[in-house]
């Protein structure tokens, strides 16, 4: 296809699984190069446990600002998937379309314009295991923007996306009383009873049609067969596609939680809330309307049930648009692979982007 693919291969080969916090630094050092030599200035926002996060501004003027938005940490440890290969239609390798491939679409893109200005960016480095270290810092920046652009991976049809799922992680930890189970019963508070109770109160609010879902995911209890469980503890994971059905998850699990089923057992809920719902919206269908003049062509759109960091800059306030890096798939297993010809396409569409927004400022 006439375009040289080494460049990413550099940055794909270097493992930046998240807790691979040098690896990860390694990547943003390298990324931290390309976007320096295009006149970007550099903040760097140190994580005590990750990788740092890098926030880059370019010169400004009067006018509408743009973010851009990505991650720099995968999701293979090291030795289990550090390869890079090609062939006519696909790049292979950890990150090439989640989402060093993307990052590297913002890269050419950038460097397609005259001059940049207005375009500032924000990578972080735990996107993978939820964000909690940089969630802050994201709806931080993303707020001062009135668009963000986030380069995930495309759909299949090159289409970006516009809504994406709600996610929250819940962890609950029941206390019971020990007690024999021959001699002693009735003497007995079963944390694990608790806890069947309160799982299948919790899995009855999925909602199929509301595209609300409860996972129940993981759960232990007790000690043997003969003693009475004096503790239990379960994780779970609510999904949800609106604002409405989020309030009403939440207020559900706090009153399941809450109730005790059995007598006497006590419970304690910890977690909350990763990724708040990010709902399609009228704003967004304008600022479309605009990137389609701006780039001359149509733009498709879909939404997904998995999160991203675009839901954290929805909820920002910043109109928010997600998957502006090519489409691929397998992703976040050893078979991930790139389209090459979305690769360039995504180069081209985002290039005219970027010309048309700093066009209108």
């Amino acid at each position: 296809m006439g375009y040289d693919f080494s460049e990413l291969a550099e940055v794909v080969t270097i493992n930046s699984y998240t807790k691979n916090r040098e690896g990860v630094n390694q990547v943003g050092r390298l990324f931290q190069e390309k976007l320096e030599a295009l006149g970007y200035e550099t903040t760097t926002i140190p994580s005590q446990v990750y990788g740092n996060h890098l926030y880059f501004q370019s010169p400004k003027r009067q006018g509408k600002r743009m973010l851009l938005l990505g991650h720099l940490d995968t999701v293979f440890p090291p030795g289990t998937f550090e390869e890079f290969r090609e062939d006519g239609e696909w790049i292979y390798g950890p990150g090439v379309c989640d989402m060093k491939g993307g990052l590297m679409v913002m890269v050419e893109a950038l460097r397609a314009q005259e001059q940049i200005t207005n375009i500032d960016i924000l990578l972080v480095s735990d996107e993978e295991i939820g964000s909690d270290d940089s969630r802050p810092h994201t709806k931080r920046i993303a707020a001062q923007y009135d668009y963000t652009l986030v380069f995930e991976a495309a759909g299949p049809n090159g289409e970006i996306v516009t809504g994406r799922k709600g996610i929250g992680t819940f962890y609950v930890d029941i206390d019971g009383k020990a007690a024999h189970a021959g001699n002693n019963y009735q003497d007995g508070i079963d944390a694990n009873a608790e806890l069947a109770h309160k799982l299948l109160s919790l899995i009855n609010l999925t909602d199929i049609e509301a595209g609300t879902t409860l996972n129940v995911g993981k759960i232990e209890g007790g000690i043997g067969a003969n003693t009475i469980s004096p503790h239990a503890h379960m994780i779970f994971e609510a999904r949800f596609t609106t604002a409405k059905e989020r309030d009403r998850i939440l207020q559900s699990i706090t009153q399941i939680v809450d109730t005790s089923f059995i007598p006497g057992t006590k419970a304690t809920l910890r977690g909350g809330l990763q990724r708040d719902v990010m709902e399609e919206n009228q704003q967004q269908r304008a600022f479309i309307a605009l990137l389609e003049e701006w780039s001359k062509q149509q733009i498709l759109t879909e939404q997904r049930g998995g999160g991203s960091d675009a839901n954290i800059a929805a909820s920002a306030g910043s109109i928010t648009l997600d998957g502006f890096g090519p489409f691929g798939d397998g992703d976040h297993t050893i078979h991930e692979r790139a389209s090459k010809r979305s690769y360039l396409e995504r180069i081209e569409l985002v290039s005219r982007i970027f010309a048309g927004f700093m066009g209108s400022l």
